[in-house]
């Protein structure tokens, strides 16, 4: 798809720092400004490096100071908000942002047009800047590029007394011992150190740090003169190379034009997401193998979420291999049934304080068989899902195991081992510990695959199919509750039992589930009177009075909302899915599902454009907060996607 904003998507200074692109480089490395081309959260930057992938990421090039001079007269075209000055209002000559394949400025200023793409490589810690300028004006001009830098790891400011070093001679910058070094075809002037206060508006409504700091050393220049063509380029790498910036940017266009054909998608928006969703995936140098990136630009590659996620982030777009290479990643990486649910950093061992994300494995490995039909590789990780099942018996940590009624029971002390993880301090904002509807249902999915997979390895299936029975009967008896038309969200013996919750919907849409039909049907539809939004489930109804409507201020209350209210858009899918599931894929289901999903377009051109972000306010959302671009929310409505194009879950 292509977005295009005019000027009256950026009237005001305010409007143009409501949406940002997001470039990454496969490292876990990217570039994400707001459409202005300036930076209104501290996480912002125009160069984030990744030393060590995925996470080890350094805001090295914080943003652009861009500059034209006609005759003596300085005119800003680059945007900014600062603290203690006036900000930069380039905006008022800005005519267009355009973003398909990557972000594209046009500027009008006094006569001269200044058009401006760029673009990262992939898997290489290099970025492209290209400027083509038609100067139409009676004037000569010198147009100029100040880079500002941190060398700071994401999310830390600048020191005052960091040192960032220019060396002209070698075209090198260097700080906090890295080095980052330039080509360009423009004029290298050194210039005073500059340091600049710069103010994050998206920051302060979150409670987040208010204000940071870059410093300057040198600018490139170009001359442009009277009635003139120039083009401007300017190459940042953290590895020395040959390429120019022009082909940087039409290699990084023809790479996503091949991601949109291998996902084969005819929905536009589909196609989107499907060159969106490549974003999240990125090399892993710990285990040597490549990972999902959970979101950005907040957080890491978690089990869990890369575990929801990969179905649709890698198997709906048709990327089998990296699938099964993140697949194979985690089976090497199973211990005592458990799946990481964060990798290791250095010489620290992995962390395993999640109950899903192991079943959910035993899910991804059946939805790529089904895709991709490798038996070779179920047979090599089927002793490692033996294992899971048989842990999951037997009892495993954080209180996980089999009770005596089949059922999973989960969670011990201050451990919160479902997605609803919330922990400030000793305080849980959703204490789930017990039997979590979601994880049992997980748990006879799984039990069914296993059923399947075993006759692939020539085992015996009769204890899994016995054992499946057993839970689906209890499962039913303990979960259903008849006057509510819906499933409990816990079995514990609390109040939180029968609190309606968006947990529920996976009870529907997984592969294998147990309820019967009429009981389906009154499930989607409780949720959808309850809990349904166009962009995403609430994680509570309503009218419960622990219900939070807004996400907002410090961290402590947007926790005590996160998963109380709040909308999240990956539980949608799994709406659609279970919905169409109900409805027999019907042609009036299938073209609800489509004019419903249609509103994503809305979604993806607000926040960050092209993506679809973590969550929203529960009581009218309006607005993306959290992860501005959400890999289990890609993924998960890519697969609705798929099963409308092909007709299957």
């Amino acid at each position: 798809m292509k977005w295009i904003y005019g000027k009256q998507d950026f009237k005001t200074l305010e409007r143009g720092e409501e949406n940002c692109y997001l470039l990454t480089n496969g490292l876990g490395g990217f570039s994400s400004m707001n459409m202005l081309g300036g930076v209104s959260r501290n996480d912002h930057a125009f160069f984030m490096a990744c030393i060590n992938p995925p996470n080890h990421r350094y805001n090295l090039i914080h943003r652009l100071r861009e500059e034209l001079e006609l005759e003596g007269e300085k005119l800003h075209i680059s945007s900014q908000e600062f603290q203690g000055k006036e900000a930069e209002k380039g905006y008022e000559y800005l005519s267009s942002f355009v973003y398909e394949d990557t972000p594209l400025w046009r500027f009008h200023v006094k006569g001269v047009e200044i058009v401006k793409e760029m673009a990262v490589e992939q898997d290489a810690n290099r970025i492209a800047l290209q400027y083509r300028i038609h100067n139409r004006s009676k004037r000569d001009g010198i147009f100029s590029v100040t880079p500002f830098f941190q060398f700071v790891p994401k999310t830390q400011d600048l020191d005052p007394l960091q040192e960032i070093h220019f060396c002209p001679k070698e075209n090198k910058i260097e700080g906090s011992g890295m080095k980052l070094f330039f080509r360009t075809n423009g004029e290298i002037l050194k210039i005073s150190k500059e340091r600049e206060t710069l103010f994050y508006s998206y920051d302060v409504c979150d409670g987040r740090r208010a204000c940071g700091h870059a410093k300057a050393n040198h600018k490139i220049s170009i001359m442009i003169s009277a009635g003139s063509k120039a083009t401007l380029e300017i190459v940042y790498e953290m590895e020395k190379s040959s390429k120019n910036a022009n082909t940087i940017i039409q290699e990084a266009k023809a790479y996503r034009k091949v991601l949109e054909k291998c996902a084969g998608f005819a929905s536009p928006i589909a196609q989107q997401l499907a060159k969106s969703a490549n974003q999240f995936i990125a090399k892993r140098a710990s285990t040597n193998g490549s990972t999902i990136l959970a979101g950005f630009p907040f957080f890491e590659d978690w089990g869990r979420d890369t575990m929801i996620a990969l179905p649709g982030i890698c198997i709906s777009t048709k990327q089998y291999e990296k699938a099964k290479e993140i697949l194979r990643t985690f089976a090497a990486h199973e211990k005592d049934g458990l799946m990481p649910n964060l990798f290791p950093e250095g010489k620290q061992e992995p962390m395993y304080n999640t109950v899903d994300a192991a079943l959910l494995f035993i899910n991804g490995v059946y939805l790529y068989y089904n895709a991709a039909k490798d038996v070779a590789f179920v047979q090599e990780v089927y002793p490692v899902m033996k294992h899971i099942i048989e842990n999951y018996r037997s009892g495993t940590h954080f209180g996980i195991h089999m009770d005596t009624d089949g059922l999973i029971q989960a969670g011990e002390g201050l451990a919160q081992v479902t997605w609803m993880d919330v922990r400030i301090g000793e305080i849980l904002p959703t204490p789930r510990h017990g039997k979590p509807v979601e994880i049992n249902a997980y748990w006879y999915n799984a039990l069914k695959i296993m059923e399947i997979l075993a006759e692939l390895v020539d085992e015996s299936k009769e204890s899994y199919a016995k054992l499946a029975e057993m839970v689906k009967g209890n499962f039913q008896k303990q979960f259903w509750m008849e006057e509510k038309g819906c499933l409990k969200d816990l079995v514990s013996g609390t109040t939180s039992d029968i609190q309606i919750r968006c947990n529920q919907i996976w009870a529907v849409s997984m592969p294998f589930t147990m309820l019967v039909e009429e009981q389906e049907k009154k499930v989607v539809e409780t949720v959808f009177e309850k809990l349904y939004t166009p962009y995403g489930l609430r994680t509570l109804e309503e009218d419960d009075r622990e219900f939070h409507g807004i996400y907002e201020g410090p961290v402590e209350k947007r926790d005590m909302a996160y998963h109380q209210g709040t909308v999240w858009t990956f539980p949608l899918g799994a709406y659609y899915l279970a919905y169409l599931k109900v409805h027999h894929y019907s042609r009036e289901a299938v073209e609800i599902v489509k004019e419903q999903l249609e509103v994503m377009e809305s979604a993806m051109r607000e926040g960050c454009i092209g993506q679809l972000p973590e969550i929203y306010d529960g009581k009218n959302p309006t607005s993306s907060k959290g992860c501005f671009a959400q890999a289990w929310s890609t993924g998960e409505i890519l697969r609705v996607y798929e099963a409308l194009e092909n007709k299957k879950v």
